[in-house]
């Protein structure tokens, strides 16, 4: 039940953007580039998942934002173990 991200293309210098589905839900992930006085320059991994087939709002995974995309990834992962032991 692994998810394989993809990279999305997006018109922001300052954002990047992976995308996986599942049979059942979309996952995102996203990186931002933070800048500013207080962040100094650090980034994020934010993630976040919605269904394929409700017209709902974006859900953010538990625990983001994340310090690398594998930690991202990982909660992703364990989102669609969830979700899915829930469906049965």
């Amino acid at each position: 039940m692994a998810l394989h991200f993809s990279p999305v293309n997006t018109p922001l210098r300052d954002l990047e953007l992976w995308q996986a589905n599942s049979s059942e839900y979309s996952f995102t992930i996203s990186h931002e580039s933070l800048t500013g006085s207080e962040l100094h320059g650090k980034s994020r991994f934010v993630a976040s998942w919605r269904s394929l087939y409700n017209n709902k709002p974006v859900i953010t995974v538990q625990g983001s934002p994340f310090a690398t995309f594998v930690e991202a990834e990982e909660a992703c992962e364990a989102m669609l173990i969830h979700l899915s032991r829930r469906a049965i």
